[in-house]
Order: structure tokens, then sequence, then C-alpha cells
């Protein structure tokens, strides 16, 4: 099994909030059955006040408002080539075991799709996405992704990619997928803190990609805004984090040729258009 991919999923387990949150405590009761109350004290208060905080704040705002503007919507383009849709939206196991398709927050992504079939009638469509979990490889978000486009009249328009467990697979199969880089202008769906990165990871491999970001999360620059709901708070501080740390180790592995990908200058010749590339055996 690919060791990035694991120690990926390690990793997050390890550190997501929710998890080190847990762990505080964890340690705390420790100190305290090891009779070391002063220092089991200082653990539990400090956890104690971060629960607090996210309970209150909505302190991940601080960590996606520069992901989401960095990549502003566009104006819709007079046409396009094609449109690559990144997975992330489906509950794949949930919709395995229902039989029917169920999404999470990032729906939009497949919920767009349409609208953009039916603006662009001749645009190629492709969805990319497989399966994130390290222990349930067998649910892919493409199944429950061609489930969706065929119960809504989509099934014949949309080419799906199934195998990919990440963002930089995403990239690697998408181009696999279509036999090389194609020509013409593409866009690129995904949630708009996830935007950068993927960006990034299509321009490693030699693809500049029309960014189309949907599925905001952040209100403030600030994140201290009173805005008391747990779960919401907690949750979109994850989203945050794990994106900015998912930023740094893109980088550090050479998925991506820069820590905060940026768009294209304007004065630049637009290179989302450009002469078609076959897939060489050497890039499989």
């Amino acid at each position: 099994m690919d060791s990035f991919f694991s120690l990926s999923k390690l990793f997050w387990f390890l550190c997501s909030p929710d998890h080190l949150l847990v762990w505080g405590v964890l340690l705390g009761v420790l100190l305290l059955w090891r009779g070391r109350r002063r220092a089991a004290g200082l653990v539990l208060g400090i956890d104690l006040a971060l629960w607090l905080a996210l309970l209150l704040f909505p302190l991940g705002d601080l960590l996606l408002m520069p992901l989401e503007r960095r990549f502003p919507a566009p104006p819709p383009p007079s046409q396009v080539a094609g449109i690559i849709i990144l997975g992330g939206g489906e509950l794949a196991e949930q919709s395995a075991y229902w039989g029917q398709p169920q999404f999470n927050q990032a729906a939009e992504r497949l919920m767009l799709v349409p609208e953009l079939a039916q603006r662009y009638p001749q645009a190629r469509i492709l969805f990319s996405g497989g399966s994130g979990s390290l222990l349930r490889q067998q649910f892919r978000g493409g199944d429950a992704a061609r489930d969706y486009f065929e119960r809504i009249g989509l099934g014949g328009r949309v080419q799906i990619e199934r195998d990919s467990r990440n963002t930089d697979e995403n990239a690697r199969h998408s181009i696999a997928a279509l036999g090389g880089i194609p020509s013409g202008r593409w866009l690129l769906v995904t949630s708009a803190y996830h935007m950068p990165r993927s960006i990034g990871v299509f321009r490693r491999q030699g693809w500049e990609l029309t960014p189309w970001p949907v599925d905001y999360y952040a209100l403030s620059r600030s994140g201290l805004r009173l805005d008391p709901q747990l779960w919401r708070n907690l949750r979109d501080l994850q989203i945050g984090l794990r994106e900015w740390i998912g930023l740094l180790a893109y980088r550090l592995s050479a998925k991506t040729d820069a820590l905060f990908p940026a768009p294209v200058s304007r004065g630049a010749v637009d290179p989302s258009i450009r002469e078609p590339r076959l897939l060489e055996p050497s890039d499989s």
C-alpha cells in the first residue's frame, strides 16, 4: 500500500483537532491517576478552554477564509471543452448500505453538474473519486456518483474514474482516463477551500484548469464573531487545518510546485487552452 496515503491517514487520526482534545482529556486523567495533580489540572484546564473557544467562536474561519478567497469564481466561459468534478461529496458506504446515493456537506460538487451539463451540452464530463478510507477501500465515491448521475439522466454523459484515493491521484488518474491532457478549456469543480491544492496538483502534471469553486464555509476573516455551535465550529476547524497540512505535505513531497498555489496572472496567455498532449507510457 502507498506509504504517503497510509501515513497521511495515520497522522490525521493522531492529530485531528477532535482527537487531540480527547487525547488531552486522557492525558489529564492519566496524570491525575499518577498523582501529578498540578500537571493534570494544567492539561485539563487548557483542554477545557479549547472546548469553550470552539463552542463559542468559528475559529476555523481563520484558516478557511484565505483558502476560499484564493480562487474567486470566474464569469462563466462562453464554451468549454470539458469539466472535471472531484469527489468528496459522496457517502460511499452509506450509499451502498441503503441502496441510494447519500451525500455530505460537500454535495454541491455533484449538485452543480446538471447546471453545467445544460450550459455546456457539448462538453465532456469526468467525475474523479475513489475511496479515501484506509480500512474500507471497497466503498468508492465513484460508484455513488454513478448511481446519482444515472438517476438524474446523466449516466451516459458522465465518465467515472473510481480509483483515486487523494487529490494527487485525482489528477493522475483523470489524465490517464482521458488518454492524456486534452485540448481546450476545462473546468475544475471542487470545494472552494480545496481549490488551491487541486489546481496545484493538476499544474504539477502540466495541466492548467479553470477553477470553478463551490461549497463555501467561512463567513468571517477573524473567526471571533460569536457563533455558539460546537459541532459546526469544530468541523470547520478540522477542514481548514487538514487542508493547510495537506498543502504543506504536497509541497514537501513535490506533488505541487508551490505551497499556496495562486491564480494565473491576468496578463498571461490563458494556459487552459492548449494543444492536446497524449499520455506517454512513463506518465501512467
